[in-house]
């Protein structure tokens, strides 16, 4: 066989190795680029093509995948895409086989813009409510902006025209790119805390959304909410809209016309100045006369009523009351002290000195018949119990034990009356008138023997 024969495909056969070479080849690339020849069939699936200035490419987004995507493109939209490359067999096309769907550039911003402004706004913080009301004549006006824009340029050139007497301080912070928006959120809050201008203005010039994007961050519109100085938003060109203008108090279409709500005209405020000074004038003139006519009120009554008369007649009626106040007291003393005497008379007429002198006499003697009565009763009982010792003594058993006799007692201290009342070898005590004996029975007589005789 030939080699052109060895090499030949069937266009069927060379399409599907075509397509498995760029799906192995390119499994998931991003493109990016713009919606063109839209066709939505009753499948649900999508069928556009993506181009740029210079080319185009066919793209397919089955159903499933469709379903998924977060907004409905249209043509003109500028889309991204994550797809792999394919073939489309039966006709030899090359297309991309899109998995993901987004929108790209400002159709993405937009779409994000106005989800948090519905979402911000369903919150209440646009609320008229909310808004805080601009002062009338500020003492002076701090601007959060690029320092080398041309936006403060027109913030001063308006100022220096209509009232050059009305400080400015600059909060210097990027107005686009990335932390342009941290620093913003930063400024209003030294702002706050520096507390040294009645009134704020945000400002920078014009440009695309992409840059005025920071101004259309949530933590921006939640720290102009969050700032307790009246703001004035001016940003970008009068047709453009970001979310720090619903969330100021105030939107201004430009730089310049922020300016100018805050700032007063010279030739106005000066005019001004003139009403208010002759209002204050013929204020103070009547307010002069008037005070004249009732000081010469005053004077005329003061004639009339001297206080000097008043105070000599004060005087007199004061001696007069001192007179009479010093016989009063001089009286009231006499009277007591006599009344003192008297008491001391009646105190001296009834005083108990004489009754305690007789209770003590009475006392003395009856003392004395005591004493005397003690004495002869003690003498008397001394008699009686000497006799009555004499008496005892005859009786007594110890008087009989004098004369030579003794009592015999049982150990327990019973008297021993009878000889059966002992047997030999009992101890019995025996009282003497000196002294007594512990004895031993060695021998009993029933009837009493004379010892002396044996």
């Amino acid at each position: 066989m030939s080699e052109p024969e060895q090499n030949l495909y069937t266009p069927s056969q060379l399409n599907q190795e075509v397509r498995g070479m760029l799906e192995t080849v390119l499994p998931g690339i991003w493109v990016e680029g713009e919606i063109s020849n839209l066709a939505r069939p009753a499948s649900g699936h999508l069928y556009f093509s993506l181009k740029d200035s210079d080319a185009q490419v066919r793209c397919a987004l089955f159903r499933a995948r469709a379903s998924r995507a977060n907004f409905r493109p249209e043509n003109g939209d500028q889309v991204r895409v994550k797809a792999k490359a394919s073939l489309y067999p039966p006709r030899g096309d090359f297309q991309l086989i899109v998995e993901h769907l987004e929108e790209a550039g400002e159709g993405a911003l937009r779409r994000a813009f106005e989800q948090l402004k519905q979402r911000l706004e369903a919150e209440g913080l646009f609320a008229a409510d909310k808004k805080r009301q601009l002062p009338s004549f500020p003492r002076r006006i701090g601007v959060i902006t690029s320092p080398s824009g041309a936006a403060i340029r027109d913030v001063l050139s308006v100022l220096e025209r209509r009232f050059k007497a009305l400080p400015v301080i600059v909060y210097p912070v990027a107005v686009q790119g990335d932390g342009a928006a941290g620093q913003i959120v930063r400024m209003l809050e030294i702002a706050e805390q520096r507390n040294e201008v009645d009134a704020l203005i945000l400002t920078r010039g014009g440009g695309s959304l992409e840059d005025l994007w920071p101004f259309n961050e949530e933590a921006v519109a939640r720290a102009i909410r969050a700032c307790p100085i009246p703001l004035i938003s001016a940003v970008g060109h009068e047709t453009d809209v970001t979310i720090a203008d619903f969330a100021a108090d105030l939107r201004a279409p430009t730089p310049s016309a922020a300016a100018e709500t805050l700032s007063i005209d010279t030739a106005a405020y000066l005019e001004r100045i003139g009403t208010l000074h002759r209002r204050l004038t013929a204020a103070e003139h009547r307010l002069r006369n008037s005070r004249q006519e009732r000081l010469d009120q005053l004077e005329r009554r003061l004639a009339c009523q001297h206080p000097g008369r008043k105070l000599r007649d004060r005087a007199q009626r004061l001696d007069e009351l001192e007179s009479r106040l010093r016989r009063l007291v001089l009286a009231t003393i006499s009277n007591h002290r006599q009344q003192i005497n008297t008491a001391e008379q009646r105190l001296f007429s009834a005083s108990p000195k004489r009754r305690i002198d007789d209770s003590r006499r009475q006392i003395q003697q009856q003392l004395q018949l005591l004493q005397q009565g003690m004495r002869s009763r003690l003498n008397d009982s001394r008699q009686r119990l000497a006799a009555t010792t004499r008496a005892l003594q005859a009786v007594s058993p110890l008087a009989t034990l004098e004369r030579g006799y003794a009592v015999a007692q049982h150990p327990d201290g019973k008297v021993i009356r009878q000889a059966q009342e002992l047997k030999i070898g009992d101890t019995i005590y025996t009282r003497l008138a000196t002294g007594a004996l512990d004895c031993t029975v060695e021998r009993i007589y029933q009837q009493h023997t004379d010892t002396t005789s044996s």
